[in-house]
């Protein structure tokens, strides 16, 4: 039988691991659920950067461009619309209801400033993608070295 040395931390930090993968999964859900187990829809989100630029990819089946706000300020993208639920007909009779409808408010800090004027942003086939050009001060700046 061998020793092993008790480390009386290793089993909480295992703990506090499992905890953090429980809300990493929750929170990932587009679909949460409030204290009234009423629904609320939020679009899922992919941010990503180059070297001169920031780009935000939205899911948002089933709206219009209409239905989609976007605004820029103090460095923060917020996103806000609503998706509405389609007319619900009497004499029909629903086996299973999971499209989830609602008013939805988004908003996330940017990794770095903007060009607020350059912002391009496109609809198509339910994906809202924004590009967010970078501040000139922001991009990395190569700096030759001279030898004397």
């Amino acid at each position: 039988m061998a020793i092993v040395r008790w480390r009386p931390f290793r089993d909480m930090m295992n703990i506090q691991d499992e905890v953090n993968r429980l809300f990493d999964d929750f929170l990932g859900r587009p679909l949460l659920r409030t204290e009234w187990s009423e629904e609320v829809w939020s679009p899922s989100v992919d941010i990503s950067e180059t070297e001169d630029k920031v780009i935000i990819k939205a899911e948002m089946p089933g709206l219009n461009k209409d239905e989609v706000k976007i605004s820029l300020q103090d460095n923060t993208l917020t996103l806000m619309g609503e998706k509405k639920q389609e007319k619900v007909e009497k004499d029909a009779n629903y086996h299973r209801v999971e499209r989830s409808y609602g008013v939805f408010n988004r908003s996330f800090t940017l990794p770095t400033s903007v060009k607020s004027d350059k912002i391009k942003a496109t609809y198509k086939d339910g994906i809202l993608s924004i590009t967010l050009p970078k501040t000139e001060e922001v991009k990395p700046k190569e700096i030759p070295i001279s030898i004397e």
